[in-house]
């Protein structure tokens, strides 16, 4: 008989799902538009706010496109992440979120953890209701992370949504 163990709140895997940072508007095509300076600042304080969580991320999944890519390159300078990195093409902006909704049901399936997700709007929002039926797909600024705890059943829970403006409103009262 196989034993599933899973932690004391009951998830078998933590989702972090975090959107790219501020992206130029001036490129050759989607695909090559470079995180802004502002986009690197608020990339770094979010994963420096991550980080302060004490999350530990087992495995990485991120998008082909540029601006995704330089946003995982200022999040693993600022925490210890796993070497083994995931692209796939399924995390563009018209990904398909059934296709990732799946990938991350079978990595909770082999017993990972915690996922970080880096790609794009709109499948950020529409991979969080996909992961929790029934929950309105959130809107993700720039460097905005959500988190969604899936039970042993494989049901995901919407936990909670941090923004850079989040981070530096609290700092602010």
């Amino acid at each position: 008989m196989l034993v599933k163990l899973v932690n004391k709140s009951g998830a078998i895997c933590k989702f972090f799902i975090m959107r790219h940072g501020d992206a130029a508007l001036d490129a050759a095509s989607d695909s090559v538009r470079p995180l802004t300076s502002c986009g690197c600042d608020e990339s770094r304080l979010m994963a420096n706010w991550l980080k302060g969580q004490k999350v530990d991320i087992e495995r990485v999944l991120v998008s082909p496109f540029l601006r995704a890519e330089q946003t995982l390159d200022v999040v693993g300078d600022c925490m210890n992440l796993p070497a083994q990195v995931d692209v796939l093409p399924e995390l563009t902006p018209c990904g398909d979120v059934g296709l990732v909704s799946a990938y991350l049901h079978a990595l909770a399936n082999e017993e990972i953890e915690s996922v970080l997700v880096i790609s794009h709007l709109p499948l950020v929002g529409y991979l969080v209701s996909e992961l929790c039926p029934g929950e309105t797909p959130p809107m993700f600024t720039t460097s905005a992370i959500a988190n969604v705890t899936l039970d042993k059943s494989g049901k995901g829970t919407f936990n909670w949504q941090m923004s850079p403006c989040n981070l530096k409103m609290a700092k602010a009262i």
